[in-house]
């Protein structure tokens, strides 16, 4: 969400009138992230975030867009996206795509406690329901394939331990990925970067998961375990919290029960989810994009989620 291209207050008011919000009051560039260009969005009607997707095309875009209408309309606490007054939910500001949607209460909680990772795995489970209706296909972008293209371009940049690292992993979740337990997994739309910045809460109380523009069709168990990766690690260690991982998991399964498949692969799963994000930061951070305001991450909090994964056994998932 850093922002690449910039937007003005007169270009607001010159976009907005196409939908039924009124007029543009006040526009804020939103300073965290690294992928779109996002803006807090004051009009008439009310608060709303405007987006400017710096990847995603045209032709992508429907499926994260109607992924979010449907889980809104399906009572998931999602940002509901504002079709224009032609029903278009995306449409071009300075000759890329954007789009507009609700925005939620409260504030992220950046030093989640039980209670917050239970709220979190209800509602996860309860999008993954949900999702299982929806109509459009889209792989996970940032799934295997995109890890195999990414890491011939990282591996220059890091010395030899590291390079090491990578090289081992990779091998290691090519034969999981093609193994009969990962095509036994259940499958549907998932979010995929469900971090704590991306889940609002007003105090104890979940108002809603946002940022969808990583979702794709993927297994259940990697939203999952990308989930407890953020969710319930010691930030500076990597290491897991016992106490946050049973809440988020045991909330998790009192809504969709944990098949076999699942219990067996949560291992390589947490350590799918550590490298797919070690090597987007790995990336972001040795091949940069230029922008107006950029927060790159640091490779080495996941490197530490990795190393920490393939040493130490999380708990079981029952």
């Amino acid at each position: 969400m850093a922002v690449f291209t910039a937007v003005s207050l007169d270009d607001a008011r010159a976009w907005i009138a196409q939908f039924p919000l009124g007029e543009a009051r006040a526009v804020r560039g939103i300073a965290s992230g690294i992928e779109n260009s996002n803006f807090f969005l004051t009009t008439d009607a009310g608060e709303y975030v405007l987006t400017i997707f710096e990847n995603l095309s045209f032709e992508q875009l429907p499926f994260y867009l109607e992924l979010m209408k449907h889980l809104a309309d399906r009572g998931i606490l999602v940002p509901a996206p504002v079709p224009n007054h032609e029903g278009k939910l995306c449409v071009p500001l300075h000759g890329k795509p954007a789009a507009i949607v609700s925005k939620l209460a409260g504030e992220s909680q950046l030093a989640p406690q039980p209670v917050h990772c239970a709220a979190v795995g209800t509602m996860l489970a309860k999008m993954h329901l949900a999702g299982r209706e929806f109509p459009l296909q889209q792989p996970n972008l940032r799934g295997l394939d995109w890890l195999n293209e990414t890491a011939p371009k990282v591996l220059p940049h890091l010395d030899r331990d590291r390079a090491e690292l990578l090289k081992a992993e990779m091998h290691f979740q090519n034969a999981f990925y093609s193994s009969g337990l990962h095509h036994a997994l259940p499958r549907g739309p998932v979010h995929a970067d469900l971090f704590r910045n991306n889940v609002m809460f007003v105090g104890e109380r979940l108002t809603g998961f946002f940022d969808f523009y990583f979702a794709g069709v993927d297994t259940w168990l990697f939203d999952l375990a990308v989930t407890v990766n953020d969710w319930c690690v010691d930030l500076a260690t990597g290491v897991l919290d016992a106490a946050r991982v049973r809440a988020l998991t045991d909330a998790y399964a009192a809504v969709v029960p944990f098949t076999i498949a699942e219990q067996e692969a949560w291992q390589p799963m947490l350590r799918a989810a550590a490298l797919r994000f070690w090597m987007s930061r790995l990336y972001d951070y040795y091949l940069p994009r230029e922008a107006e305001i950029l927060t790159p991450h640091d490779p080495t909090h996941f490197e530490r989620i990795l190393r920490e994964r393939i040493a130490v056994p999380a708990p079981h998932l029952i």
